[in-house]
């Protein structure tokens, strides 16, 4: 489909592509990309080190619980010291602040044995907790067990005391770890804040250190378009990618600058070979007008001068016309094999007039029937620029 058949909507499309190009610059994708990345690179870094941070206090929690549950099972079937005189509430109290646990020994019906009037860190919780360590122990048929629950990591195990069934319950609390969890996701956001300000400045001349030789090739390619081919192209180079585009651009530069050169110089020689054919054409013309015009034989001759000048008029219009063949490529010589010897005869025959009116001599020096290949049409003119410019730059002697 050629741009003439391209359905509107489809051009107000490439419009509107092209303006929401033009509203986002380099400059701020850079900044906004290098932002985020920072953002999101410090906010993955305290999720994860949060998790893991987690995750360890979970594990060193059971570790240090179990270890903790086991020497108070001990303690407890070892019997009360009699430093406690028989008083077991206060033995394990004892053990409870020794090794900075919650312990508690239940009844199977979850009643407390020991120690009387408890202090439950959260009464509801260690029922709940209870419960799952008692049913746990009786699927897995096990008398010792460490789970997480009650917001607490907790050992269990079952024990005979005074002939009876009952469970040791040891608790290590998790509020340490939440409000240490809670005091980095402060810090965390403090931080964020803070990298997301730093991050904000270094991207920000990060940046425009990146697009500061765009922007100056931008500039000198407007100088470029109003006519300055004297612009350099190399100039705040980072990096090979910008060397090798401001070589791009000087090599344009120059191509360019090699085009107007042409463009002038044919505006100058187009002007210089016109001005022959019409200054002959005239000069037949007056001929025609005030020597020949009674003389049948003389004016036929001058009149085939007139045509024949008229003919080179039309093929220098097409040789303007076929610049942009030649620039493209697609011009190519016609060569053919042709007499030399007669073609420079017809040439210099339409000087005749020049001979007769302003006494000018044209000597001919050419060997007869002298047959050459080339593209005559191209030769041609050649020769005729030749002797016109001998013509016009002879002088008054």
């Amino acid at each position: 489909m050629s741009k003439k058949e391209k359905k509107p909507n489809e051009i107000r499309g490439g419009r509107d592509y092209r303006k929401r190009q033009k509203s986002t610059s380099i400059y701020f994708l850079l900044w906004a990309t290098f932002t985020a990345l920072s953002l999101v690179i410090v906010l993955f870094l305290g999720f994860s080190q949060n998790i893991v941070m987690k995750q360890t206090y979970r594990q060193e929690a059971a570790r240090e619980v179990t270890e903790k549950g086991k020497e108070i099972e001990r303690s407890v079937l070892k019997g009360t010291p009699t430093a406690f005189e028989g008083n077991h509430s206060a033995y394990l109290r004892y053990l409870a602040v020794y090794y900075d646990v919650h312990a508690f020994i239940l009844a199977p019906d979850g009643s407390v044995l020991f120690p009387h009037e408890p202090q439950f860190p959260d009464g509801e919780g260690v029922a709940q907790a209870f419960e799952q360590m008692r049913e746990e122990m009786q699927e897995n048929g096990k008398k010792t067990i460490v789970f997480e629950g009650g917001g607490e990591y907790v050992y269990g195990s079952k024990i005979s005391l005074y002939g009876q069934d009952a469970y040791l319950y040891v608790g290590k609390s998790l509020d340490l770890m939440e409000a240490t969890s809670q005091q980095m996701g402060v810090r965390m956001l403090l931080v964020s804040v803070f990298i997301f300000v730093l991050a904000f400045a270094m991207s920000s001349g990060v940046s425009g250190w990146l697009t500061k030789p765009l922007s100056e090739m931008t500039d000198k390619a407007k100088l470029l378009a109003r006519g300055d081919f004297t612009v350099d192209f190399h100039g705040t180079d980072y990096g090979k990618e910008m060397v090798v585009l401001a070589d791009t651009l000087n090599y344009a530069r120059d191509e360019i600058s090699k085009v107007d050169t042409m463009q002038k110089e044919l505006i100058a020689n187009v002007s210089h070979d016109f001005k022959t054919p019409l200054t002959m054409i005239k000069a037949y013309a007056s001929m025609i007008m005030e020597i020949s015009g009674d003389i049948p034989e003389k004016r036929n001759k001058h009149a085939q001068v007139i045509v024949d000048e008229a003919d080179r008029l039309a093929s220098l219009v097409g040789d303007v016309l076929e610049l942009s063949k030649m620039r493209s490529g697609l011009e190519v010589l016609k060569t053919s094999v042709f007499d030399m010897s007669a073609s420079l005869h017809e040439i210099l025959a339409r000087f005749d007039f020049l001979r007769e009116t302003k006494g000018y001599l044209f000597v001919l020096d050419i060997e007869e029937n002298l047959w050459t290949r080339g593209d005559e049409l191209k030769l041609g003119q050649v020769l005729y620029n030749l002797i016109g410019n001998a013509v016009n730059y002879t002088g008054e002697d």
